[in-house]
């Protein structure tokens, strides 16, 4: 099993997220490209909130083929072009993958490959065989 990494000599975590997590020797691994919030058919959302919705759900369909969840996942990055927007991920984030039990960082950027696209998720996923 997973385990927490939460230092008690160095600052807690802003949200729910862990500094570290140690996936046990023998586990299988998932890397997730980043993940933009687009839908099969080409649609891009306006609102971020949607957009991080697509990011996760895409996340949670590729794991699906490797037998894993969003409950696999150790490390998620987030990438969005607004701090404004910091809110509103997290709190889509915590919808999707509750808890503390992954370690989780979220960058501003200026931009990314297009520019209707607000956030970009990226993912590791680990599951003991």
């Amino acid at each position: 099993m997973n385990r927490s990494l939460r230092p008690a000599s160095i600052r807690p975590p802003f949200s729910a997220y862990s500094h570290g997590i140690a996936v046990p020797a023998g586990s299988r691994m998932v890397f997730v490209s980043g993940q933009l919030g687009i839908t099969r058919d080409d649609v891009v959302p306006e609102d971020l909130k949607r957009q991080a919705e697509l990011c996760l759900e895409n996340i949670a369909a590729i794991l699906a083929e490797d037998g894993m969840s969003l409950a696999d996942v150790v490390k998620f990055t987030a990438f969005v072009t607004d701090p404004a927007l910091f809110a509103i991920y997290r709190e889509v984030r915590g919808r999707y993958a509750p808890g503390d039990s992954v370690a989780s960082t979220l960058v501003m950027v200026a931009g990314l490959v297009r520019p209707e696209f607000k956030i970009e998720v990226e993912a590791i996923a680990a599951k003991a065989d």
